[in-house]
């Protein structure tokens, strides 16, 4: 069973050990609501996979949040959700899930490291023992794979890609340190450096031609119309990425980088620096052959990497060991 929480959508689905998906159910985000009124989406989505045939099958429940997380308690506080702040989603879904006769084990993954597990089973990590997949949009987070295990570590929050420093003097990060990853290269910093640097948003740049967007996605496509400075402003990003990825790949050995989100739709105006960049920072032999690649798994990452977080972190279940 898995269970995905974000911004604008809860979403849930049944997923089979080969990774399709049934009795998937989705309900928006409620806006201007309290903390229960979230929970009451939830609730529906819980009800309406309890209405499948497959239901007492499940043998175990992944939910997969925004964040930040802290799993150690089973808490959350999204960015994006202001009414949840230290909500114990854990065990309120836990909860819900006893009450309609389906007494889980239940595990919470901040998105990134659900993001990561996804990627890990079905997408572009696959096959990788270690591994470093990212999510670049609003945020930057992201996850670890070592010795082919989920690495999520005490609360849930290792491999945060987004808030290593990478210009140790540079502009005050929203987290309290200076010069992230996230302050050069998510799609509001990128959008906001192009602006400050004069660039404004023409005909033709944004999606399917509109006039006016000046997000990133409005920056990417005056880049793919030879921009100066929105290519330059992918490019300050794509060298931020390229030297916390290899810092990262330096620390722990990884020898692929994965990287999703809305940002890594931008394709070659983002990976193209990365890939130019990252031969200035992995130098040592044993990185050398580090490879970024985009994400494959897309809109289906959130459920997908739920059910794999609770694969990978949960013991196995009596019916899967008597099976095996």
């Amino acid at each position: 069973m898995a269970i995905d929480i974000g911004g604008t959508k809860i979403a849930g689905a049944l997923v089979h050990p080969d990774g399709t998906m049934t009795a998937t159910t989705r309900r928006p985000t409620p806006r201007g609501v309290d903390a229960e009124g979230v929970m009451a989406a939830v609730a529906e989505v819980v009800a309406d996979l309890s209405a499948s045939p497959l239901w007492s099958s499940a043998v175990r429940c992944g939910i997969g949040s925004a964040g930040p997380v802290d799993t150690s308690r089973g808490t959350v506080s999204p960015v994006n959700i202001g009414a949840w702040r230290d909500f114990p989603v854990q065990e309120r879904i836990a909860a819900e899930l006893a009450a309609r006769g389906a007494e889980l084990p239940t595990v919470l993954a901040g998105d990134g490291v659900a993001m990561t597990a996804a990627e890990h089973w079905l997408g572009a990590a696959r096959g990788h023992a270690n591994a470093l997949c990212m999510v670049v949009s609003t945020g930057v987070g992201g996850g670890l794979i070592l010795n082919n295990q989920l690495h999520p570590g005490p609360t849930g929050n290792a491999g945060h890609i987004g808030h290593i420093s990478v210009v140790f003097d540079g502009e005050p990060c929203v987290c309290g340190s200076r010069g992230c990853v996230e302050s050069i290269a998510s799609g509001t910093a990128i959008a906001r450096w192009a602006r400050d640097q004069g660039w404004t948003p023409s005909a033709g740049s944004g999606p399917g031609g509109t006039a006016g967007d000046a997000t990133a996605a409005g920056v990417a496509a005056a880049a793919a119309q030879g921009d100066p400075i929105a290519l330059a402003a992918f490019d300050r990003a794509g060298r931020a990425l390229a030297a916390a990825i290899a810092a990262s790949a330096t620390l722990v050995e990884t020898d692929i980088a994965v990287i999703g989100g809305g940002v890594a739709a931008a394709g070659d105006t983002l990976f193209g620096p990365i890939r130019s960049h990252l031969a200035q920072y992995a130098t040592l032999s044993f990185v050398q052959e580090l490879q970024v690649v985009p994400a494959t798994l897309g809109t289906h990452a959130g459920l997908i990497g739920a059910a794999a977080a609770a694969t990978m972190l949960l013991p196995p279940s009596a019916e899967s060991a008597s099976s095996a």
